[in-house]
C-alpha cells in the first residue's frame, strides 16, 4: 500500500481509523453503561478480603468457563497470528491502513461484541480461576515495559537515559507487541462487561489499548502524543478504582501516576522548559493541598508507584539482557557443534 508522507492529517487513513475508533470505543462503554441495568439482578457473594474478585457468579458454571477461556483464547491467538504476519511480511509504516490493519479492526470489533453478549448471557470472565492481583500484574508488565522501551527517545527520569545494551533495548522492541497483546486481552477477558465506575473506566482504557494495537505499522501508531495520551489515562483509570474501593488510597494512584509524568513522561512530549516547570509546580501545589489535611506522615505513599516501576524497569532490563546471554551462549554452542560435526565428515 502506498504510503503518502505528504498526506494532510486531517485525511490520512491512519488518524481518521483512530478518531473513529476511540469514537467506538466511548460507544462500547456507553453501551456497557447503558445495559448495566439488566446485570442487577445478580446476587455476589460478600467481598472475602485482598485476593477475592468480587464481580463474579456465587457458583463457577460450565457454559460460563467455557465461553470465557475459549473466546480468550481464540481472541489471543488471532491478534498473535495478526502481529506475526505483520512483523513478516508489512514491515513498512504507512499513513493509510495496510489490511491487516483493517483485519485487527474487525476481529477484535468482533471479540468486542462477543464479549458483551457473553456477559448477559453468561456474565463470568476469567475471575472464577484468578485472583484480581493477576490482571494488575499484567497491566503493571505493561507498563513498565512501555518505560524500558521509550528510554532511549524520552529517558527514565528528568530525561537522562539509563545505559540499557541495544539487544535489550531492540529485543524489547520486537516483542513488545506481543505482551501488550495478553497483557491487555488477558485483563479484558478477566472481567465482565459490568457497569460500575471502575469497569466502566477500565473497559474505556483497555479498549483504546486494543485500538492501538489495531493500528501496527502505521504512523499513528508512533504518534509521541497518542502513545502518550494511553500511558498518561492508567492515572484516570487507577484513581477511579482506588476512589471507589475506599477515600483512603487514591491520592497514592492520583500522585503516583502524576509523578511518573512529571518526572519521565513529560519529557518526551518536546515541552518547553517553562511548561515543565509550570506542570511541575502544579503537581508540588496539589501535594501541597491534598497533603495538608491528609497529613505529611502518609507522604511517603506518592513515591511508592514511580520508585516500584523505576525499579521494575531495571530488573525487566536485567531480566531481558540475561535472558539474551543465555540464548547466545545456547545458540553459540549449538552453532561450533554443528560446525565440528561439519569439520570431522570432511574425507
Amino acid at each position: 500500500m502506498p504510503d503518502h508522507s505528504h498526506t494532510p492529517e486531517a485525511t490520512r487513513k491512519d488518524v481518521q481509523a483512530l478518531w473513529y475508533g476511540i469514537g467506538l470505543c466511548v460507544l462500547a462503554t456507553l453501551a456497557i453503561w447503558g445495559f448495566g441495568s439488566r446485570l442487577d439482578a445478580i446476587a455476589f457473594l460478600p467481598d472475602q478480603g485482598y485476593s477475592w474478585y468480587y464481580w463474579k457468579l456465587p457458583e463457577k458454571t460450565q457454559i460460563g468457563w467455557w465461553s470465557a477461556w475459549g473466546l480468550y483464547t481464540v481472541h489471543q491467538l488471532a491478534n498473535f497470528a495478526l502481529i506475526y504476519y505483520a512483523q513478516k511480511h508489512v514491515k513498512k509504516y504507512t499513513t493509510g491502513l495496510h489490511a491487516v490493519n483493517i483485519w485487527a479492526l474487525v476481529i477484535n470489533g468482533a471479540f468486542v461484541l462477543l464479549h458483551f453478549v457473553q456477559t448477559h448471557l453468561w456474565f463470568d470472565g476469567l475471575a472464577q480461576d484468578h485472583p484480581p492481583q493477576y490482571p494488575q500484574y499484567a497491566v503493571i508488565l505493561l507498563l513498565v515495559w512501555v518505560l524500558l522501551m521509550e528510554n532511549g527517545r524520552r529517558g527514565l527520569l528528568l530525561g537522562k537515559r539509563i545505559p540499557i545494551g541495544k539487544q535489550v533495548s531492540s529485543f524489547a522492541l520486537k516483542y513488545h507487541g506481543y505482551v501488550f497483546s495478553w497483557a491487555i486481552l488477558y485483563t479484558f477477558w478477566y472481567h465482565p462487561m459490568y457497569s460500575s465506575m471502575s469497569h466502566l473506566s477500565g473497559f474505556l482504557y483497555t479498549l483504546l489499548i486494543m485500538l492501538q494495537g489495531c493500528l501496527f505499522f502505521t504512523r499513528i501508531h508512533t504518534n509521541r502524543y497518542w502513545t502518550f495520551v494511553q500511558e498518561f489515562s492508567v492515572l484516570i483509570h487507577g484513581t477511579v478504582v482506588a476512589y471507589t474501593q475506599g477515600p483512603n488510597v487514591w491520592p497514592m494512584f492520583l500522585f503516583g501516576f502524576a509523578g511518573l509524568f512529571v518526572f519521565t513522561q513529560m519529557h518526551g512530549l518536546g515541552l518547553s522548559r517553562i511548561s515543565r516547570w509550570a506542570l511541575t509546580g502544579i503537581y508540588i501545589a496539589g501535594i501541597a493541598w491534598i497533603y495538608r489535611e491528609r497529613g505529611i506522615d502518609r507522604l511517603d505513599e506518592i513515591a511508592r508507584i514511580p520508585i516500584a516501576e523505576y525499579i521494575l524497569v531495571v530488573i525487566l532490563a536485567l531480566m531481558i539482557g540475561l535472558g539474551l546471554l543465555l540464548f547466545n551462549l545456547v545458540s553459540g554452542r549449538v552453532h561450533w557443534r554443528q560446525v565440528a560435526e561439519e569439520s570431522s565428515n570432511r574425507p
